[in-house]
Protein backbone atom coordinates (compact mmCIF):
# COMPACT_ATOMS: atom_id res chain seq x y z
CA UNK A 1 0.00 0.00 0.00
CA UNK A 2 1.25 3.38 -0.83
CA UNK A 3 1.10 5.71 1.82
CA UNK A 4 3.50 8.72 0.32
CA UNK A 5 1.78 12.09 0.45
CA UNK A 6 2.57 14.43 -2.75
CA UNK A 7 2.86 17.87 -1.40
CA UNK A 8 2.43 20.88 -3.66
CA UNK A 9 3.57 24.36 -2.62
CA UNK A 10 2.25 27.44 -3.04
CA UNK A 11 4.35 30.79 -1.84
CA UNK A 12 1.65 34.09 -2.30
CA UNK A 13 3.34 35.87 0.62
CA UNK A 14 4.25 38.66 -1.97
CA UNK A 15 0.82 38.70 -3.67
CA UNK A 16 -1.73 41.37 -3.46
CA UNK A 17 -5.73 40.26 -2.45
CA UNK A 18 -7.31 38.92 -3.92
CA UNK A 19 -4.67 36.93 -5.60
CA UNK A 20 -3.53 34.65 -2.57
CA UNK A 21 -6.98 33.49 -2.47
CA UNK A 22 -7.78 32.98 -6.08
CA UNK A 23 -4.28 30.91 -6.40
CA UNK A 24 -5.41 29.12 -3.44
CA UNK A 25 -8.87 28.50 -4.81
CA UNK A 26 -7.59 26.67 -8.05
CA UNK A 27 -5.11 24.68 -6.12
CA UNK A 28 -7.09 23.23 -4.22
CA UNK A 29 -9.22 22.25 -6.48
CA UNK A 30 -7.22 20.62 -8.53
CA UNK A 31 -6.07 18.49 -5.42
CA UNK A 32 -6.19 14.55 -5.55
CA UNK A 33 -6.72 12.27 -2.55
CA UNK A 34 -3.14 11.86 -1.00
CA UNK A 35 -2.87 15.46 -1.95
CA UNK A 36 -1.68 18.09 -0.10
CA UNK A 37 -1.29 21.82 -0.62
CA UNK A 38 1.17 24.01 1.93
CA UNK A 39 0.54 27.26 1.28
CA UNK A 40 2.73 30.03 2.46
CA UNK A 41 1.39 33.39 3.29
CA UNK A 42 2.64 36.75 4.92
CA UNK A 43 -1.19 37.09 7.40
CA UNK A 44 -3.26 34.62 8.56
CA UNK A 45 -6.23 34.10 5.66
CA UNK A 46 -9.47 33.80 8.08
CA UNK A 47 -11.64 34.32 4.86
CA UNK A 48 -10.28 30.89 3.29
CA UNK A 49 -10.79 28.91 6.41
CA UNK A 50 -14.74 29.09 6.01
CA UNK A 51 -14.48 28.17 1.92
CA UNK A 52 -11.96 25.20 2.98
CA UNK A 53 -14.60 24.14 5.62
CA UNK A 54 -17.43 24.13 3.43
CA UNK A 55 -15.54 22.47 0.69
CA UNK A 56 -15.07 19.53 2.93
CA UNK A 57 -11.33 20.32 3.40
CA UNK A 58 -9.19 19.75 6.45
CA UNK A 59 -6.07 22.21 6.99
CA UNK A 60 -3.52 23.47 9.51
CA UNK A 61 -1.85 26.49 10.12
CA UNK A 62 1.17 27.60 11.78
CA UNK A 63 2.37 30.70 12.43
CA UNK A 64 6.84 30.76 11.46
CA UNK A 65 9.08 32.82 12.95
CA UNK A 66 8.76 35.48 10.55
CA UNK A 67 5.53 36.31 11.47
CA UNK A 68 4.06 34.37 8.21
CA UNK A 69 1.92 31.76 8.35
CA UNK A 70 1.89 27.74 6.77
CA UNK A 71 -1.12 26.75 6.06
CA UNK A 72 -1.27 23.09 5.03
CA UNK A 73 -4.44 21.71 3.33
CA UNK A 74 -5.85 18.32 2.47
CA UNK A 75 -9.43 16.69 0.70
Amino acid sequence: MNNQVTVHELDVRELEPPEPMQRALDAIARLKPGEQLLMRHHREPYPLYAILNERGFSHRTTQLADDSYEILIWP
